[in-house]
């Protein structure tokens, strides 16, 4: 018999202690999203919690009934060669220069200056009440009204006067005796005869130009007005008067005696005019001028708004 096999059971060897080890982190990791298999009939399955749903995709549609535009050439683009540009040339012996305002440039004459420079010495210095009164003119329809009435009161012109003078000679060469004709009615003018006129209240109504120079010919016919107590008015234009009396100019013009036409014309005349300037009391005390220019007047202004703000900022 063969011997039996024994065997023996080594015993366990012990494990030398290891050391502890330290204690790591473990890195928080993402659950990568798992698409969900579509199951059967189609449909798509739930979402697994803690996966984030598929995004869906936006498909755009091409809308047909918009065609790309044909953008149709101009005849003028297909033709450049006709519509070269040609710039102008302003040197010697090229193109003419536009016509530009030169008036800044122009030595202008001596009166126009003059009379420019009084204009604004007028509104600059103060003016006294009795040549600020001459400023005081008719509104243009009143004087329209009384140059309407004025014109058939105009004095014979030279020709005129030469033509009647002539008639008159021949009648009496023939020996015949002229017409008797009555005194004209007429228009007087001259300062000597407008005062005469005036001093012995023969005048129904004075009419005084207001641009006179020098104006110390007229300023004091006003105050004589109204001491003999005769009408007056104060129109625009010397030259205006002046062609009335065949005149270039006339300071003053009077009218003495009048048509009966025309007497409720001018009564009616006197009664709106008189309030004007026959019995205007605080016209006589008003003085004018003291007009600041532009420049000046903005100057005050921005020192007012400077003030205006110190004020704000002290309350």
């Amino acid at each position: 018999m063969p011997p039996k096999k024994t065997t023996t059971k080594a015993a366990p060897a012990k494990a030398a202690p290891a050391k502890a080890a330290a204690p790591t982190k473990a890195a928080p990791t993402k659950a990568a999203p798992t698409k969900a298999a579509p199951a059967k009939g189609g449909k798509t399955a739930a979402p697994v919690k803690g996966s984030k749903a598929p995004a869906k995709k936006i498909v755009k549609k091409q809308d047909k009934s918009k065609k790309k535009k044909i953008v149709k050439k101009s005849w003028k683009s297909l033709h450049k060669h006709l519509f070269e540009k040609t710039p102008r040339d302003y040197r010697t012996g090229r193109n003419i220069p536009p016509k530009r305002d030169l008036t800044h440039f122009v030595r202008w004459p001596r009166y126009v200056r003059l009379q420019r420079q009084r204009a604004i010495l007028k509104k600059r210095l103060k003016v006294p009440p009795a040549i600020n009164h001459l400023a005081k003119t008719l509104e243009p329809n009143q004087a329209a009204n009384l140059f309407r009435m004025l014109a058939h009161y105009r004095p014979e012109s030279a020709e005129q006067k030469k033509a009647r003078l002539l008639a008159k000679a021949k009648q009496e060469a023939k020996g015949q005796e002229a017409d008797p004709s009555k005194k004209p009615r007429v228009l007087k003018f001259g300062l000597n005869h407008v005062t005469q006129l005036i001093e012995s209240k023969k005048a129904k109504l004075v009419v005084i130009a207001h641009d006179v120079d020098p104006v110390e010919l007229v300023v004091w016919l006003p105050a004589l007005c109204r001491r003999m107590d005769v009408p007056y008015v104060i129109v625009k234009g010397k030259a205006r008067l002046g062609h009335l009396v065949h005149l270039k100019t006339a300071a003053c013009v009077a009218l003495a005696d009048i048509k009966k036409e025309h007497t409720n014309t001018l009564e009616q005349f006197i009664a709106n005019t008189r309030p004007m300037y026959n019995d205007s009391v605080a016209d006589r005390k008003k003085w004018g001028g003291g007009i600041l220019g532009t420049k000046a007047q903005a100057a005050l202004k921005r020192k007012e708004k400077a003030k205006a703000k110190e004020l704000a900022a002290k309350k």
